[in-house]
């Protein structure tokens, strides 16, 4: 048993640690050399969008949709990012809007009802869509104050804004865990399925929706709520699975897995997920909720497996595969799958253009050509449990790893073995 250190294809389509005395610092010119990212989909312009308002735009999900509709709809579309800058987010994601007229990048924390109202006023905010969360599950575990504080306080900040300067398009982001587990045989969760989250970053966000539909309700708030998938890709901050590998395989370090490896998640690259995004804002109806659903269902454990092929690593005996593979105590409650229907949202045109095997090789080219110069050392994060610890993001060097799973299920040796590999 080890535990961790302490410290430590061409795309078309907050560190406790001195900068200065690290192998791996930020390049403050390294958004000039990556390629500016966006979805695919473009629509007529909406009469009743003009002024959007995007919380958390310079975070992941957020930034990818900024990008989109400021850059296809130059003429059409004023873009306002509100953002607090918090750890996993970073300007370089939006650097390249900065001389667009359209785009304006807005400093404020969604908890301050100031900052909230004055940027609604000052742009003429017609249009919010709401991304800015504190999203990863493993500090909701140790740190859930600062959860509901953010995702439930801050939505209803936002919600009091918005029904005071009359907005005419309200689109709440959430997400497909607060369904809960979705047994395998089980039918997929439809919009109108009973909320049953069981996490507290899903309740949470389950919490949210209850406020985002009792403004709909008592005050006519024109909202829609959109429920998704796990959304990966480019420009990902890597305390989730699929950049963290990245990152971890990269600096020649295992990657580790949470209990067997076994749960499964369903994966939506980036792109498409602007893409539905442009689709609701566009076609989606006030008072309805969609779910973006992908067709890419993988285990942790088989993921680990594309990463390492995708990343180049030789895994084709055992004795090599086990190299890469650790594993550690599982959450204190992981759900082992989570599975919705987005027929919904195909009937409004959207479709998932990028397959996990694509996606996963675009994202790895991503994190080898720019990786951690994006945000400088994120080594305090690439650990199977972060905590928080006086406001810094730090790993847990409780946690230990082993070189088998704590719990077996399902046939170890041929997961490791080279099947199911990356299509190139």
């Amino acid at each position: 048993m080890t535990c961790p250190s302490p410290s430590a294809s061409s795309l078309s389509r907050a560190s406790t640690i001195n900068p200065a005395k690290t192998r791996y610092p930020r390049d403050l010119d390294v958004w000039k050399h990556a390629p500016i990212l966006k979805g695919t989909t473009r629509f007529a312009p909406r009469s009743d969008v003009r002024n959007i308002m995007v919380t958390g735009g310079a975070g992941f999900i957020g930034s990818w949709v900024v990008r989109h509709l400021a850059l296809t709809y130059p003429q059409a579309y004023n873009v306002v990012s509100f953002d607090k800058l918090d750890y996993c987010a970073t300007l370089n994601n939006t650097r390249p809007l900065n001389d667009r007229r359209n785009f304006t990048f807005y400093h404020g924390d969604l908890t301050n009802p100031s900052e909230v109202l004055d940027c609604m006023e000052r742009y003429n905010i017609d249009t919010v869509l709401h991304f800015a969360a504190q999203s990863h599950v493993d500090l909701s575990f140790g740190n859930s104050y600062s959860f509901t504080h953010a995702n439930v306080y801050g939505t209803h900040v936002l919600l009091e804004s918005a029904n005071k300067v009359g907005v005419q398009r309200f689109i709440h982001v959430s997400t497909d865990e607060v369904y809960g587990e979705v047994k395998e045989g089980d039918d997929e969760r439809l919009e109108t399925s009973i909320l049953a989250p069981t996490n507290p970053y899903a309740a949470s966000k389950a919490a949210a929706e209850m406020l985002v539909q009792s403004y709909q309700k008592s005050f006519k708030l024109p909202a829609i709520i959109v429920r998704s998938n796990n959304v990966y890709g480019p420009h990902q901050y890597p305390e989730k699975i699929i950049p963290k590998f990245a990152c971890l395989i990269k600096r020649q370090r295992p990657v580790v897995l949470h209990g067997d490896g076994s749960p499964t998640r369903r994966y939506l690259f980036a792109s498409d997920a602007a893409d539905a995004f442009d689709t609701i804002l566009h076609k989606g109806q006030v008072g309805q909720i969609y779910n973006v659903g992908s067709s890419d269902e993988i285990s942790n454990l088989a993921l680990s497996g594309k990463m390492l092929d995708a990343l180049g690593v030789d895994r084709d005996d055992e004795e090599r595969a086990r190299k890469w593979i650790k594993w550690t105590e599982d959450r204190p409650f992981n759900d082992r799958r989570y599975a919705v229907d987005g027929t919904k949202l195909r009937q409004l045109g959207w479709q998932q253009k990028v397959s996990l095997d694509e996606g996963i090789l675009l994202t790895v080219d991503w994190y080898r050509r720019f990786g951690e110069l994006w945000w400088g050392d994120v080594g305090h994060v690439l650990t199977p449990f972060p905590i928080v610890s006086h406001g810094d993001v730090l790993p847990d060097d409780r946690r230990c790893m082993t070189d088998e799973p704590l719990v077996r299920s399902g046939d170890l040796e041929t997961t490791l073995m080279p099947l199911g590999r990356v299509k190139a």
